[in-house]
């Protein structure tokens, strides 16, 4: 399957878990991707060279810290420059959680940074690009938390409802042009975030994983499954392609049931 060749994508956050899960399935559509994410510079670069020769396509990596607003532009334009900016998959994230009067300052501002700002300076600079080369597709990986809330995640919630408006924002400006903006709210993924979450809650409750990771699903999300990076990356890939033509602005939840609710 070709259908993204010679197009570029970026995705932030895509050494690991979600974003790894989107970079594969572009790779896999022909895309050449740019790779960026933390984590040990001997397993990234194999991680990339596998990538590029199990699809045949180019496969960089740029080391941009997210917190850092000249970073994040910089990655966007050298990719440009490189091979194009078609399509941007706004991945990266954190968190943390703790009662809004107990939530540390640092915490916040640092998800703030990396779950918001870093999606707004991203776009900003690769919508020009986009507008030039006739085609852009813009995915913004927000949660189902930009739909709903939980206790104890007030930075985490506010950031990606954030994600959702300005997802909104920007699939205004650009509806006359040949670019979508959309955002995808998965529910529970075993990513490395979420199992750490399941680690802290089986501790705390003298249980072991399996038994933590079934009550984290039957909380929430009903179809006691966790959605897959795997299914994510097929909804990108879906989202680049001419049948999405005319979606736009829309918040897609893949979580299992949990909005339904």
């Amino acid at each position: 399957m070709s259908i993204l060749q010679g197009r570029h994508a970026i995705v932030t956050g895509s050494t690991s878990g979600i974003g790894e899960g989107i970079a594969r399935a572009l790779a896999r559509a022909g895309a050449s991707v740019t790779l960026n994410g933390l984590g040990d510079a001997g397993e990234i670069e194999a991680l990339r060279a596998e990538m590029a020769a199990e699809h045949g396509v180019a496969v960089n990596y740029d080391p941009a810290d997210m917190r850092r607003p000249e970073q994040v532009r910089a990655m966007v334009e050298k990719a440009a420059g490189e091979g194009g900016c078609d399509i941007l998959v706004n991945n990266a994230g954190i968190q943390h959680t703790a009662p809004v009067e107990e939530f540390p300052a640092d915490r916040w501002d640092a998800i703030m940074a990396i779950n918001l700002s870093a999606v707004f300076h991203a776009t900003a600079a690769a919508v020009p690009h986009m507008r030039r080369r006739g085609y852009g597709r813009i995915v913004n990986v927000a949660s189902v938390h930009g739909l709903v809330a939980s206790v104890d995640k007030a930075a985490y919630v506010a950031a990606k409802h954030g994600v959702v408006g300005l997802t909104k924002v920007v699939a205004l400006e650009t509806a006359r042009d040949p670019i979508t903006c959309n955002a995808i709210c998965p529910g529970w993924v075993l990513t490395p975030l979420v199992q750490a979450q399941i680690e802290a809650r089986a501790e705390k409750e003298k249980v072991d994983f399996d038994r933590a990771a079934g009550e984290l699903l039957g909380e929430k999300q009903p179809s006691a499954a966790f959605v897959t990076p795997e299914q994510l990356g097929a909804l990108v890939i879906f989202l680049c392609g001419a049948a999405a033509d005319q979606l736009t602005g829309q918040a897609l939840p893949m979580d299992g049931g949990w909005t339904a609710q």
